[in-house]
């Protein structure tokens, strides 16, 4: 079976069961035990699935934002109060789009000294939403249109990013592992959160428990470069928690 055969084999095993031995899938497809390594290699650089003892687990595409918007929304608030907790002011700060660091822009926006710049317009309008401070600055990042995330994205973005210099970035990754470090699933918000973390003296994670351990398809900060993970006390469960925590330079449990 040529290896174009295998690897659709494998996804079409994952999709249907989410997870896959290494054992059952010699028998599926009749190959040795270091064929089977080897695709998995292959097909986990290439954010189709993910490698974890013993076998595989099916890597989605991520969620849309209004699916996003319901889902550990206890786990997320705890750890954008942690956030606005450290956070001293006044201080300039990147923000990402997604759902986690759109809940930290509504608690930010109690604070006051806060410059803030973003590409989420979704976090911009939580500074409207309630009588604002007048001394906090919004800066929305130009670009082209992301109505599904309800953000901006492109080469314009990444420019005007690059013209900023913030104290820190605050970005809410897709998965978060010790080996890829902090990642997301689509290449435009990849970039604008690398861009980000270059641009900023620190990097700040904020991640839930469902995103610990887990991988997704292109890196945009190495665990080595993360100064803060936020998560919620639930991620200590998580396998892959340990490993990363040495990497990282501080983990705070919400």
């Amino acid at each position: 079976m040529w290896s174009e055969a295998r690897h659709q084999k494998i996804r079409l095993l994952l999709q249907r069961h989410g997870r896959i031995t290494t054992e059952d899938t010699i028998r599926e497809l009749g190959v040795s035990r270091e064929t089977v390594r080897r695709d998995f290699l292959e097909l986990e650089a290439l954010g189709l699935l993910q490698r974890v003892h013993g076998g595989a687990v099916h890597l989605s595409d991520e969620p849309p934002i209004d699916k996003r918007n319901t889902i550990h929304i206890a786990a997320k608030k705890a750890i954008v109060r942690a956030v606005a907790q450290r956070l001293r002011t006044p201080v300039t700060l990147f923000m990402d789009a997604g759902s986690t660091t759109t809940l930290l822009a509504r608690e930010l926006s109690q604070l006051s000294g806060l410059t803030l710049i973003t590409n989420s317009l979704s976090a911009a309008a939580c500074f409207t939403e309630l009588p604002g401070n007048p001394d906090n600055q919004i800066i929305i990042l130009p670009g082209v249109l992301n109505t599904a995330l309800s953000s901006t994205s492109g080469a314009s973005t990444i420019l005007q990013i690059q013209t900023f210099h913030a104290d820190i970035a605050l970005l809410s990754p897709v998965a978060v592992n010790a080996r890829q470090g902090a990642a997301s699933f689509l290449h435009d918000e990849a970039l604008i959160a690398r861009a980000m973390s270059e641009g900023a003296d620190q990097t700040w994670i904020l991640a839930d428990h469902s995103k610990i351990g887990a991988a997704s398809r292109e890196t945009y900060c190495p665990a080595e470069r993360i100064d803060r993970l936020f998560c919620n006390s639930q991620a200590r469960q998580t396998e892959g928690f340990e490993a990363l925590q040495a990497k990282v330079g501080e983990v705070v449990l919400a």
